[in-house]
């Protein structure tokens, strides 16, 4: 350790010179930085349900279909349908844009007597003048199934332009364009985009948004903490300097891996800022409070007596995020758990290296104006109000202490059987969020905002496969989950009915080949059925009510397919719902896993530190009862499980731990020291809890940033790992002692 400390003050400058040239590099790397907001790419390719929908998508790019949302009073008034068909006339276009379908372009066949011809819907014939006339016409399209509750709201205050994207764009350049294009229009309507593609750039945003202004704001809040507790230069500047130059260099090696940001892993330079400070401080610390004479000589011996603790503990906290990299089901997670375990290390690398390279070039404390580190008055206030009752009542009421939080964790468990998960991102918005809004309007007029496919396999222009598919929808229909139904089946039987007169499908094969004839005149039944009419989908309309109604909704759909089977077709289901609840069963496991993973490595660690199992587990009761309650808070407050929240117990773990081994460290030092247990508790609640709440509130309010994100599960996460730390820090200096002082009175009565 001391031929470490040698080397880093003897050759500062390179070690600064090398830290800059470093920087530089990670800076440029950064430009080059992406986002993927597309949750299915997050999802492991080899899961046949994932496999599936991927091929729907491929196929009739189901997947990527992006909406316009227009609302008005009544949407078939002149000037609306006028803003429709700009809309419609500006996607057309675009670029990258494909099978636009909108009230003023979709097609309809109108028969007279002994003659038929395929029209657009509303034309110059029947294009309303008034509301009267707008009325009439509602109330004919209302008696279409095919338009009504799908294209236009059956009460008609509102309407949706659906259209999709071709193949091998940039569907999030076309979004953007599609965006900008629509607000430069000024429609005087009130609209939203909706769909897979806008849900991805509206993350998109958000994540830039964070990174832009939540950053700053953890940085000013911080300086403020630190500058509080911290009265002097070194004390507010070096400790955000080490983490801003750990965001850099973390961000930097995923942008030069070629790693992309997600909704998940960019909150990381918020952990990495709030986590990354303490390794610095408790470097600067140590050598402001260093008696040696020769300032450089205090830098050499404060930084060998600093490797050890804040090398581990790093890695204690390296450990908790690392745990999410064999845990998770999502890669989005794992890179995550990744980049901040890279944070993690490059702070305390700085902290080591860095650090004490810029206090041996900067002037000698005790020559200059500044103050100890830990302000006097400051320090004494803490102690007098609160270490000094606390370290009282700990040792007065070690039982009454225990029982206590043996109490608040009773009652939590009672919390957790209420935790429940959420995985749809649309729910990820603030109900003020477009995003929020349009779902509750595709949810509420239009019959459901989660589209379910049933891929059809077999021969198109067959009775018996159309027959089936009608049947199948029909008993699909029966589903209070299901709002309605369209597939090319339906089309044949309304385009037979219109034509022939039989509200069904043909029973002759070539019937039905006239009919296909018909439909080639058509150009928005691409995403029903492939050009080669041996593959066609069924599009659902789910209708959420509830945690389990994707399980109700799969075990009714598998009941028919199972009774329904032949060799003619073979009929396949998917969707998001479907996706989101392999999500949801995979996001607790991945929880299960991850935080075993977490405990048994952090335990270890701390064991292997402190030469003791058994004060291995009394470093670890109190992050395990910390999390415990953290949980049912979740659960009594109504805080789901997301991929966001699911991270908080493995960090907790790996952050919360180092206050345990910080009292711990002091504890034996004492004991050493030849004092009683008594004053050994005292002296480390006094001494080393001083460090222990300074670090709690540093950390908590930098992660309290998150409350001003877009994101709701990022506020939940703030709020969340806040509290953490507030627990674990208190239970660093409450339970633990109120532990070891039992256990000491136990083994004196034996």
């Amino acid at each position: 350790m001391d031929k470490f400390s040698d080397i880093i003050i003897k050759y500062k400058w390179i070690v600064i010179t090398i830290t800059f040239l470093v920087t530089l590099f990670f800076i440029y790397q950064l430009t080059q930085i992406k986002v993927d907001s597309n949750i299915i790419n997050s999802l492991p390719s080899s899961d046949k349900d994932v496999s599936l929908f991927n091929e729907v998508g491929d196929k009739f790019g189901s997947n990527e279909i992006g909406m316009i949302i227009l609302e008005s009073e009544n949407v078939l008034m002149p000037d609306v349908l006028d803003d429709i068909e700009q809309i419609t006339d500006t996607l057309s276009g675009i670029e990258g844009i494909i099978s636009i379908t909108s009230l003023t372009n979709m097609r309809n066949v109108q028969v007279t007597e002994d003659d038929f011809q395929i029209e657009n819907l509303i034309n110059d014939h029947n294009r309303p003048r008034n509301i009267n006339e707008a009325n009439i016409l509602l109330k004919s399209i209302a008696a279409n199934e095919m338009i009504s509750g799908t294209i236009i709201a059956k009460d008609g205050s509102a309407t949706v332009i659906i259209f999709s994207f071709m193949d091998d764009v940039d569907i999030q350049e076309v979004s953007e364009i599609v965006m900008n294009k629509i607000e430069a229009l000024s429609i005087p309507e009130a609209y939203y985009f909706a769909g897979a593609p806008f849900m991805r750039k509206y993350v998109s945003r958000v994540v830039s948004h964070d990174l832009i202004i939540l950053i700053p704001i953890s940085f000013l809040i911080i300086s403020l903490i630190l500058f509080i507790s911290f009265h002097s230069f070194r004390g507010v500047f070096l400790p955000l300097l080490t983490a801003g130059l750990a965001i850099i260099w973390g961000i930097g090696v995923f942008a030069l891996t070629g790693i992309k940001l997600s909704m998940v892993s960019n909150n990381v330079p918020i952990i990495i800022l709030a986590v990354g400070t303490a390794y610095a401080i408790h470097i600067i610390n140590r050598v402001n409070h260093c008696k040696e004479k020769d300032y450089k000589k205090g830098i050499k011996l404060s930084l060998s007596l600093m490797i050890v603790p804040v090398s581990l503990t790093a890695l204690t906290t390296m450990v908790g995020f690392l745990s999410f990299i064999f845990g998770a089901y999502l890669t989005m997670i794992r890179d995550f758990g990744l980049l901040a375990a890279i944070g993690t290390a490059f702070s305390a690398v700085l902290a080591l290296t860095f650090v004490p390279a810029l206090l041996a070039i900067l002037p000698d404390k005790k020559q200059s104006n500044d103050q100890n580190d830990l302000s006097e008055s400051k320090v004494s206030k803490l102690n007098l109000y609160i270490l000094q009752p606390l370290s009282k009542k700990v040792i007065q009421n070690p039982r009454r202490i225990l029982l206590v939080w043996i109490l608040i964790f009773i009652i939590s468990i009672g919390g957790v059987f209420k935790i429940k998960r959420s995985v749809s991102v649309a729910g990820y918005f603030k109900n003020t969020h477009p995003v929020s809004i349009s779902e509750n309007i595709l949810a509420q007029k239009f019959g459901g905002t989660k589209p379910v496919f049933i891929l059809v396999k077999g021969d198109m222009q067959s009775p018996v496969v159309l027959k089936a598919m009608i049947d199948l929808e029909n008993f699909m229909k029966k589903s209070p989950l299901i709002g309605s139904t369209q597939s090319i089946a339906d089309v044949i039987k309304n385009l037979n009915k219109i034509i022939n007169g039989n509200d069904k499908v043909p029973e002759e094969e070539s019937t039905i080949g006239q009919l296909w004839f018909l439909l080639g005149q058509q150009e928005s039944i691409g995403n029903l059925v492939t050009p080669e009419m041996d593959q066609a989908l069924i599009i659902a309309k789910f209708q959420d009510q509830g945690d389990n109604s994707t399980i109700e909704l799969n075990n009714y759909m598998q009941h028919y397919f199972k009774n329904h089977q032949s060799e003619e077709f073979s009929m396949k289901m998917t969707g998001m719902p479907f996706i989101n609840a392999k999500l949801s069963d995979n996001l607790l496991l991945s929880q299960i896993v991850s935080l075993i993973i977490a405990l048994i490595l952090v335990m270890t660690i701390v064991s292997l530190m402190l030469k003791s199992f058994i004060k291995g587990l009394y470093a670890s009761l109190p992050i395990i009862v910390t999390i415990g309650i953290m949980y049912g808070v979740m659960g009594f407050t109504g805080i789901p499980l997301n991929i966001v929240t699911v991270l908080v117990a493995s960090i907790a773990m790996g952050i919360g731990i180092d206050y345990s081994i910080h009292f711990l460290s002091f504890y034996n030092y004492s004991l050493k020291n030849g004092k009683s247990i008594k004053d050994s508790i005292q002296d480390s609640i006094n001494i080393s809890g001083k460090a222990i709440i300074i670090n709690f509130i540093s950390v908590s309010v930098g992660f309290l940033a998150l409350i001003f994100s877009n994101l709701v599960p990022m506020i939940y996460f703030g709020i969340i790992i806040a509290l953490s730390m507030f627990g674990a820090s208190m239970g660093a200096l409450t339970l633990l002692p109120s532990i070891i002082l039992i256990e000491n009175k136990k083994k004196k009565t034996e």
